[in-house]
């Protein structure tokens, strides 16, 4: 079992390893999309990019990145991730909206 803090939002959340991290999110009622977002969100299918977040504690516990990450965050710091490319397997900290 992993655990996600959302820092924001002051919440922990319970996950199975390898659990998706925006589905884990969404489930838990954590808002991980600004207004843009909202909008014109893929739906986790990873082709819009609007579900960046800040991996504060524990990027070694994620996923590696998939090469639509590493595309769209080319230009963004080593730790934004897209929650919908993102599998959890150890405890980690985030920041939505960063």
């Amino acid at each position: 079992m992993s655990t996600i803090t959302f820092v924001k939002e002051d919440k922990l959340v319970i996950a199975a390893n390898g659990a998706n991290l925006r589905e884990k999110a969404l489930q838990n009622n954590v808002d991980i999309y600004k207004l843009r977002g909202k909008l014109v969100n893929c739906g986790g299918y990873g082709q819009c990019g609007t579900c960046i977040v800040e991996i504060v504690e524990g990027k070694e516990n994620l996923s590696p990145k998939t090469p639509f990450e590493q595309k769209r965050l080319k230009k963004k710091p080593d730790n934004y991730r897209l929650a919908c490319q993102t599998l959890v397997n150890g405890p980690i900290s985030v920041k939505t909206k960063p």
